[in-house]
């Protein structure tokens, strides 16, 4: 049996305790929240659970085995390193820390310490998600030409970190996870319309030698919310389509064809307009599938898919678009 303490009983913190409870050979034995009132809730609904306001009860605790980071980002870092130190392993809410600085700390300490770190990247294990990559890596769309996200909406504003910061890890975990090259630099564009110096809207893009562009649209403000990706071969495209109820992925035979492509005066195209098909997707929930991979990997120590090093290369973009938005668009080097 490995135990567990959620770390973080706000947003996010009820969903890990559920699906962590009803994961096999896992328990919750403890959680840690600075609010009384957040943890008065967790003994109403799971009255077997310690809570206790003091993160050194959890550290200091030799039959808790994991902790599960569900708190403000600039506090991960400092939460997942104590936890490391003490032998504990480690599942951290997306973005792994703050900077590209903490993040490579953390990778090299769970290393040292041979602890699993990981990081909750759901949407990679969505049936949605999890489709796209079998499709990719079967080779059905061809060369990938684009990736184009769009993740808007009215609210959450969060306080401490700009849009992307808050809504691009999703996408861009996907992006790490479908595609195998390394990008290779970022631009980035945004703006404040709420007065406290946050960008609450803003425009990435990353940039690949390949060719490979991938674009992002982030909006706190928007009066609708979309989820949608694109993601453009040169056989096939796939579109996700995240507020479908069903047919989530639709992959279209439809592009353009490139005609006498070595003579560049010559070059033509013909439009293909073929299929559109939407596969059958697992509707297992994603973060049932976290709690199970977080918890076989501490089991065998095997590598997890959103391990420190994905939830690092994630940072490292958010990190440089940050960069390129104070420079008002500059291109930034990876």
């Amino acid at each position: 049996m490995i135990n567990i303490a959620v770390i973080g009983y706000g947003y996010w913190g009820p969903n890990l305790v559920r699906n962590f409870q009803e994961t096999r050979d896992v328990s919750v034995v403890s959680c840690y929240d600075r609010d009384p009132e957040r943890l008065a809730l967790v003994k109403s609904k799971f009255p077997s659970i310690e809570v206790t306001t003091h993160y050194e009860d959890v550290l200091k605790n030799p039959s808790i085995d994991a902790v599960a980071i569900s708190t403000p980002v600039g506090t991960h870092y400092e939460l997942a390193r104590r936890a490391l130190e003490h032998g504990k392993h480690v599942l951290v809410e997306k973005p792994l820390t703050k900077s590209v600085a903490e993040a490579e700390k953390l990778v090299d300490l769970a290393a040292r310490q041979r602890l699993t770190l990981m990081v909750d990247h759901t949407f990679i294990y969505t049936g949605a998600v999890r489709k796209m990559k079998e499709i990719v890596d079967g080779g059905d769309l061809g060369v990938i030409y684009y990736f184009d996200s769009v993740r808007i909406n009215l609210g959450l504003v969060q306080r401490d970190v700009n849009v992307i910061w808050d809504l691009a890890p999703h996408d861009i975990s996907i992006l790490e996870h479908l595609v195998c090259e390394e990008p290779v630099s970022v631009c980035a564009n945004g703006a404040c319309h709420i007065g406290n110096g946050i960008e609450n809207i803003a425009y990435l893009t990353v940039y690949f030698n390949s060719g490979l562009i991938a674009h992002f649209h982030n909006n706190w403000i928007s009066p609708v919310k979309i989820r949608t990706l694109l993601i453009g071969g040169s056989k096939k495209t796939i579109l996700y389509d995240d507020m479908e109820s069903s047919e989530k992925v639709k992959v279209y035979d439809r592009g353009i064809d490139v005609l006498n492509p070595e003579g560049v005066h010559d070059a033509r195209v013909s439009y293909r307009l073929g299929d559109m098909w939407a596969p059958k997707l697992d509707t297992c929930e994603a973060l049932r599938l976290v709690a199970s991979e977080f918890a076989d990997c501490i089991s065998t120590g095997r590598t997890p898919h959103t391990d420190g090093i994905a939830g690092l290369n994630v940072v490292k973009i958010l990190e440089a678009s940050e960069m390129s938005i104070k420079h008002r668009g500059r291109e930034v080097k990876l």
